[in-house]
């Protein structure tokens, strides 16, 4: 064997080792936050406390497995959190349009126009990113400010609640209630992550997200549709939006202009946690779920400790994401 071909090989071998790396490195600090968590406060690790971490954590980590899609593309949506408020103003205005008498069919109806709603919304952002040439990064933070304007308008500055009792009863059990004794926004995660799982690892679309996040000239001439391909990751994030509403709206009953602010750090950051390189080209999506929860697990140990700041949750979760480019830079170097 050549000199050259031992180094190729010893190369390959390094760059696998490293890619193992950044598949198993979430669940490894996942399990060193339980440790942490149990040694700051022994109910941390109580099934009802874990429960609740993972409940609160099903927005942030839903809307990232659409992201997992867009940023493996190698596109980024900064319009997420602002996508939520606007999606979620316009389920509940419609269901305070009494449209329909009976509640039942009401939900149905909001239900479906919620998901149509969502996936318009990201369509539209795949639309002026793919056919305007606009760089993602300012195509949606103009669709930021478009959708957080919009909601401020349906809302005139203040809050938008659903006024029929009847309808809140009906829809609360979706956040609250559970399905053999698993809180059901639990169940909504696996299932969501599930579905992104088989799309990202099985079929052909999950290839093509990958070849165009790697490269999109090669992508192109191997005969793979790169702005068909982008443009579905947005819908696929609009979708997760949408979803994310479908489970926000029964917790609290109401939106406003603030509503999802500063979330699109949130599921970035999840993504970036969960080992997805933000340059594309590879997505991890049970990766993504983890993110999620380390970040949620971070402010609950937070909260039951004293050695920080609750207040400081936003800059805390602002030096992961940091943290998480310099160690994936790093390992790349390294491959």
């Amino acid at each position: 064997m050549s000199v050259s071909e031992d180094s190729k090989e010893k190369k390959a071998g390094r760059s696998l080792r490293d890619i193992d790396l950044r598949a198993v490195a979430p669940f490894v600090a996942l399990f060193l936050l339980l440790i942490v968590g149990a040694m700051v406060n022994p109910n941390f690790i109580s099934i009802n406390n874990l429960a609740n971490v993972a409940t609160r954590s099903a927005f942030i980590a839903i809307i990232a497995v659409g992201a997992t899609f867009v940023i493996s593309a190698g596109d980024l949506d900064l319009s997420v959190g602002s996508m939520v408020a606007f999606v979620a103003s316009l389920m509940i205005l419609l269901m305070n349009s009494g449209m329909v008498a009976d509640p039942a069919l009401m939900l149905v109806l909001a239900v479906v126009f919620t998901l149509v709603a969502g996936s318009l919304c990201g369509l539209a952002n795949g639309l002026i990113t793919t056919v305007g040439k606009i760089e993602p990064f300012i195509a949606t933070l103009g669709t930021m400010g478009v959708y957080r304007g919009l909601t401020t308008w349906l809302s005139q500055g203040g809050a938008i609640t659903v006024r029929d009792p009847q309808l809140q009863t009906l829809y609360r059990p979706v956040y609250f209630g559970s399905f053999l004794g698993v809180p059901i926004p639990i169940i909504v995660i696996l299932l969501v992550t599930c579905v992104a799982a088989f799309v990202l690892y099985r079929m052909r679309y999950g290839r093509h997200v990958t070849a165009v996040g790697s490269n999109r000239d090669v992508a192109k001439y191997s005969g793979v549709a790169v702005n068909r391909v982008r443009t579905i990751a947005f819908v696929i994030q609009g979708l997760c939006v949408a979803i994310a509403v479908l489970l926000y709206v029964p917790r609290l009953g109401s939106t406003s202009a603030t509503t999802g602010m500063m979330w699109e750090l949130q599921a970035i950051t999840a993504v970036v946690v969960g080992g997805t390189a933000l340059k594309g080209g590879a997505g991890r999506v049970w990766g993504t779920i983890c993110g999620a929860f380390i970040l949620e697990l971070v402010g609950n140990i937070m909260l039951l400790s004293n050695f920080i700041s609750e207040y400081l949750i936003g800059a805390i979760q602002g030096a992961i994401i940091i943290i998480a480019m310099l160690v994936q830079r790093s390992l790349m170097r390294r491959s």
